[in-house]
């Protein structure tokens, strides 16, 4: 018999516990990584949402707005082209926007006597005297006729009523204003005439300097319209060359040179794309079409679905080759001829996997934001809202989320940079989100496993 003592075991070893020691720090390791990007992701969303969700909301005075026939057509000739040729000056906002509201306050029982119209104007964003003018223009009854108004508070005037500046003394005074106008602001919301709305306008109004009716209507549609130009191109010829390549392509140099080559493309940055889409305008522009298709829809698509295209191959081919190949077998087992297998078995099967791929493409090509800088879309920032597809859409100046965001954040006004700049990402963000999760319903809905 060994006289070697036998260790029990239930008694841990040195190597044992050693082991269980490393275990236990990489577990530690693991959950420290996890959870200082869950608090760095924590941060973010905070610092976003505690400045973006606010700024969806609007201060706006409740003014009773009289359409004056003496400022809006002096000469009496009721000439819609004459009206909409009027200048808007001083004479909208001072003669119409601070008479209604001085109006709306003596109506209220509130002493307007030792204000002048300038210094009621400055209270309100009178500088939607454009609405008024067409307004009048589409409909010449409103003349001389008293109707209900919203009209956003002023930015300096806001920052007082959100609390950001206390009004006590020279330095929390908001820019332009006096003491005596902020209590004639406090009897206003003592009245009831000024109070917090949701501002729905933010998602059909256009881009603006002034943060008071500043949009994201036409990046909206402009995205639309590009992620429409991205899911045709690309999913067309994306498929095709993926069916190409996976069911048909023989196996030799040129099949695999061009396989590396689509997997490197997946790893180029966008701003390359965005080079490639300058170079494009480039030479239209020598040909004589450049400056008609720059900052277009079209142009933003056709850069995206370049940039989106290498991924939705790959993962075409993945969907592809995750279909058994005894369903092929089978299909060519009882007649079927190699189009017949591949259109009728292989790809109906392989379709929840290309879909799900082409959704996180397009929603990666949603963010894209250099691509777009480099083709002109950063620039339009007089870009109305887009007509349908069908009738020249595509072929229109706009702009895109991301470039909404980037021209938010280039404000020179601070509540605009910090605070619509903030609201376009929540919006890109839900976009985003929602496209993400659409992909995840249909993989999950039309998933096989084998």
């Amino acid at each position: 018999m060994s006289d070697t003592p036998h260790t029990s075991l239930y008694v841990r070893s040195a190597n044992v516990a050693k082991r269980n020691r490393a275990g236990n720090t990489l577990r530690y390791l693991g959950l420290g990584a996890i959870s200082l990007v869950l608090l760095f992701l924590a941060v973010l969303l905070w610092s976003i949402l505690s400045r973006g969700v606010p700024a969806f909301y609007q201060y706006q005075a409740q003014i009773e707005l009289f359409y004056d026939a003496e400022t809006l057509d002096p000469d009496g000739t009721l000439d819609p082209e004459e009206i909409g040729s009027r200048s808007l000056r001083s004479g909208y906002e001072r003669g119409i926007f601070a008479d209604s509201l001085r109006a709306t306050l003596e109506g209220n029982g509130i002493n307007t006597e030792e204000f002048k119209d300038k210094d009621l104007s400055n209270l309100i964003y009178a500088a939607n005297r454009r609405d008024v003018r067409d307004s009048v223009v589409e409909n010449l009854d409103l003349l001389d006729q008293t109707v209900p108004f919203n009209v956003p508070i002023a930015s300096p005037v806001t920052r007082y009523l959100s609390g950001e500046l206390a009004g006590v003394d020279r330095s929390s005074m908001p820019p332009g204003i006096d003491r005596a106008q902020l209590d004639l602001i406090d009897q206003m919301v003592e009245a009831g005439l000024i109070e917090q709305k949701f501002r729905w306008n933010f998602f059909s109004n256009v881009y603006s300097q002034s943060g008071e009716i500043a949009g994201i209507g036409p990046a909206l549609m402009g995205s639309a319209y590009m992620m429409l130009v991205v899911l045709v191109f690309s999913l067309i010829f994306g498929v095709a060359a993926s069916i190409y390549l996976e069911e048909f392509a023989p196996k030799n140099r040129l099949t695999d040179f061009i396989e590396i080559n689509i997997a490197n493309l997946a790893a180029v940055p966008s701003i390359v794309f965005g080079i490639l889409g300058a170079a494009i305008l480039i030479t239209l522009k020598n040909l004589g079409f450049g400056d008609s298709i720059r900052g277009t829809a079209l142009m933003g698509g056709i850069v995206l679905s370049l940039m989106t295209l290498p991924t939705i191959v790959i993962a075409t081919r993945a969907a592809l080759k995750a279909v058994p190949p005894s369903i092929r077998d089978a299909a060519l087992g009882v007649g079927a001829s190699k189009i017949q297998t591949v259109f009728h078995h292989t790809l109906p099967l392989a379709a929840p996997g290309i879909l799900t791929g082409t959704i996180i493409g397009i929603a990666q090509a949603l963010g894209e934001t250099a691509p777009l800088l480099l083709i002109g879309l950063s620039v339009s920032t007089g870009a109305e809202l887009l007509s349908s597809p069908l009738t020249g859409g595509l072929l229109e100046q706009t702009q895109s989320m991301p470039t909404a965001v980037y021209l938010f954040s280039q404000n020179q006004d601070t509540p605009v940079r910090e605070g619509l700049a903030q609201s376009a990402i929540i919006v890109m963000l839900v976009l985003l989100f929602a496209l993400n999760l659409f992909a995840i319903i249909l993989r999950r809905r039309f998933e096989r496993r084998w």
